[in-house]
């Protein structure tokens, strides 16, 4: 069985972090593990606490991983400070990672800068250009290029300036009252959309999350990165479409093991 692990935060209502991570990468069919960047205190109505992770603790954590049970793809969320970066970031050269997701989680839903200028430095230097792909969404990638997104073709020429300067491909994800469903996928001076329809789901909490982790649970499987892309958006949008009751709160995978037959057995090989 492929493996895969993340490295992010963790989030006590099971909506998105590391529990997001976990499911989605159980329900594309590989072993997850995961290193923990912080403790929070959250819901979908936003964060009232954060522990984070010593950086002694959390490369302990890599290391325990890393030396027993290799992982086949890695993906990296919330990462708040430079010590943290840093240790992700050496750790992962030391032991010749493979198949890295970074999804930048720099703004909240809410529109609060998560990193300080000296982890947002850090995260450009050190992390982001060793991926094989990150996932920005809007607010992100206006961040990354230095202004702002309004269009499409707006989008295609952020994709592309933040490709060129980090040198690693870009999946740019729509939404934020720009598009709803619509990501596009720059690569080697290629861009390539990936169009969705619109699904008025409200347990939206965690999708950034669940996207990039099956992005990695499909590499880990041998994917080339276009087919990882578009498995994984299939799946989230599968999931979306389920219309799954929820309940206040709930992210879309917290009840993922309940979909339809139809939208898993796809990626339970």
């Amino acid at each position: 069985m492929k493996t895969a692990l993340t490295i992010a935060g963790s989030d006590s209502c099971g909506g998105a972090g590391i529990q997001a991570d976990l499911k989605s990468m159980t329900m594309n069919g590989v072993y997850a593990m995961s290193a923990i960047t912080a403790l929070t205190a959250q819901n979908t109505t936003g964060v009232t606490a954060i522990q984070e992770a010593t950086p002694a603790f959390l490369q302990a954590q890599l290391d325990a991983v890393f030396t027993d049970i290799f992982p086949d793809a890695v993906k990296v969320g919330m990462v708040s400070s430079a010590g943290l970066i840093h240790v992700i970031a050496q750790s992962l050269r030391r032991y010749q990672a493979k198949n890295i997701v970074v999804d930048p989680v720099m703004v909240a839903t809410s529109g609060s800068r998560l990193l300080r200028e000296d982890a947002m430095d850090a995260l450009q230097k050190e992390m982001l250009p060793m991926a094989c792909v990150i996932t920005p969404n809007i607010p992100e990638a206006e961040l990354l290029c230095g202004h702002a997104i309004t269009s499409a073709q707006g989008m295609e020429q952020a994709a592309a300036e933040i490709g060129e300067k980090l040198g690693c491909p870009v999946l740019l994800k729509g939404g934020h009252q720009l598009n709803d469903a619509n990501d596009l996928l720059w690569q080697n001076g290629k861009i390539r959309w990936f169009n969705g329809s619109r699904i008025d789901n409200p347990n939206t909490h965690g999708t950034g999350c669940t996207l990039s982790s099956a992005i990695a649970a499909n590499l880990a499987k041998g994917y080339p990165l276009e087919q990882a892309v578009e498995m994984a958006k299939a799946y989230i949008s599968g999931a979306l479409a389920a219309m799954l009751d929820l309940g206040k709160g709930s992210g879309p995978m917290d009840h993922a093991f309940d979909l339809k037959p139809e939208y898993r057995k796809e990626y339970a090989q």
